[in-house]
């Protein structure tokens, strides 16, 4: 087994980088290098070859399947930075600044025929495992993009429907890349759902975690604007919490607060930052992340059988989360 989450990396980007497509149109083809070439912690695809690894295959063969993954991720993002009108993406123009919306379209379209072309390197039965996952995976995290648009215009998200949201949205694809690895490896199916399970409460801990850091993290350490969300009115688990937490007159000043948008937003975060306090809503999102941390290692239990599995994702896991409050 390879020996460290680097080594996966760089195994997998020299494989990337070897299948990004060089040939015209270069109006097709290189906004999709761009993207690719941005870089990233490229968790799902090293998720693949861990999960392949674990399950006794070599990474190598596990690598069209890390980059179907790793492809149709960053077709997500060029039409989510399209429907957002986000001009950046990891601190650089996102494609459709960089070049025109109709080539933002067109080159996200490419690139989820790529990511499917990927899966065509296996035979059956993995063929057609694979495609059956990664196909319903990719209309999960369609459906979870409607979900997060439908809730920019409503008033009464509850946080049941905010935790599916992220489930399609962020989750379903780290259950993904680890069940696609277990497929590739020869698990057996109760070990591809166990670590599907994994993966998704790996996923969910991850993006609360993401949604708490955003208003509460040291902004040099997590390259992110303290208060973004907050800024941008998201409605996050912080914001519904505090919301179900608050008394009547801190909930019509969280409303306000999350119907105006200032040009010196200063004060209005650190109002917010203090509501989400007052409320408790910062500890009790603090403690759902820890539920969903304990429930994926927990997950890992049905691993019993395969120690090595367990203990390297196990390992992953607290890696990925591992980022201080």
């Amino acid at each position: 087994m390879i020996d460290s989450i680097a080594a996966y990396r760089e195994q997998f980007l020299e494989y990337l980088g070897a299948i990004a497509p060089k040939d015209p149109p270069d109006g097709l083809y290189e906004p999709v290098r761009y993207i690719l070439e941005m870089g990233g912690k490229r968790m799902r695809p090293v998720l693949v070859l861990l999960s392949a690894d674990l399950f006794g295959a070599s990474p190598k063969e596990a690598l069209p399947a890390a980059a179907a993954v790793e492809v149709f991720h960053n077709f997500s993002l060029i039409h989510d930075d399209i429907m957002d009108a986000a001009p950046l993406r990891r601190g650089k123009p996102t494609v459709h600044k960089r070049w025109d919306l109709n080539t933002g379209i067109l080159s996200g379209d490419a690139m989820l025929i790529l990511a499917y072309q990927q899966l065509e390197a296996y035979g059956d039965p993995q063929f057609g495992q694979l495609i059956r996952l990664f196909s319903r995976t990719a209309l999960e995290v369609c459906e979870g993009q409607q979900y997060d648009m439908d809730f920019e215009n409503r008033d009464d998200v509850a946080l049941a429907e905010y935790q599916r949201m992220i489930e399609l949205k962020t989750a379903v694809l780290l259950g993904c890349a680890l069940q696609m690895g277990a497929i590739v490896g020869g698990a057996e199916a109760p070990e591809q759902a166990a670590v599907y399970r994994f993966g998704i409460a790996l996923g969910m801990a991850f993006q609360l975690q993401d949604d708490y850091l955003d208003a509460f993290g040291d902004p040099e350490r997590f390259g992110k604007q303290v208060g973004g969300d907050i800024i941008e009115n998201k409605k996050t688990y912080l914001y519904l919490k505090a919301l179900e937490e608050a008394n009547p007159d801190q909930q019509r000043e969280l409303t306000d607060l999350y119907s105006i948008t200032p040009s010196q937003p200063g004060d209005k975060v650190k109002r917010v930052l203090q509501l989400f306090r007052s409320t408790g809503a910062d500890e009790k999102t603090r403690e759902r992340i820890a539920a969903y941390t304990d429930q994926a290692f927990q997950d890992l239990e049905a691993l019993s059988g395969n120690p090595k599995a367990k203990a390297a994702l196990h390992e992953f896991g607290s890696w990925l989360l591992k980022r201080d409050f």
